[in-house]
């Protein structure tokens, strides 16, 4: 399946249209329901496929990273197709067993590649970006699904991170 296709598959599968309060606290008029889209293996296959090509060369970072819960999967399928280890950014530590913010192996020092799926503000994938950097691993890039154009390159840019996306909201057709 080229870009274009999958493009279409990921709007058809998950673009609604209604009244919707984003994440952060902004109203819009459509939603991309990541779920709908990031449960399906005939998308996440070919996401992966086409996330993997605008990765930063391999070499250059040791793992991936996903914020919880949104970005989990589609982190673990793109670790498979490049074979690299991953590790999951919690929202904050869950107060029992490890009580960790990061599950899976995480070293300091680590260079990182953040993976997010839709981006509005980029308020979650800042967050999960500030914590992994104020642990002490460098993030090489946050790379994200959809950029919905509405000031996640702006405040991504302005915290001092790069940000590649691999879809716009205009490339969906939105």
């Amino acid at each position: 399946m080229d870009k274009a296709e999958l493009a279409k598959k990921i709007k058809a599968a998950a673009f609604l249209e209604g009244d919707f309060i984003l994440r952060s606290g902004r109203h819009s008029k459509y939603y991309v329901d990541k779920y709908l889209f990031g449960t399906k293996p005939v998308i996440l296959k070919p996401l992966a496929v086409e996330l993997a090509k605008i990765l930063p060369p391999l070499e250059s970072f040791d793992r991936l990273a996903g914020p919880e819960l949104g970005a989990v999967a589609v982190t673990s399928v793109l670790a498979c197709e490049v074979n690299k280890p991953f590790v999951l950014v919690r929202k904050a530590a869950k107060g029992y067993g490890t009580d960790k913010v990061f599950e899976g192996e995480l070293n300091k020092g680590e260079k990182v590649v953040l993976i997010e799926d839709i981006l509005t503000t980029a308020g979650a994938a800042l967050s999960a970006a500030e914590r992994l950097r104020d642990y002490g691993v460098s993030i090489v890039e946050i790379i994200g699904v959809i950029d919905r154009e509405e000031g996640a390159a702006e405040n991504i840019a302005k915290a001092g991170f790069q940000l590649r996306t691999l879809f716009k909201k205009s490339d969906l057709g939105i």
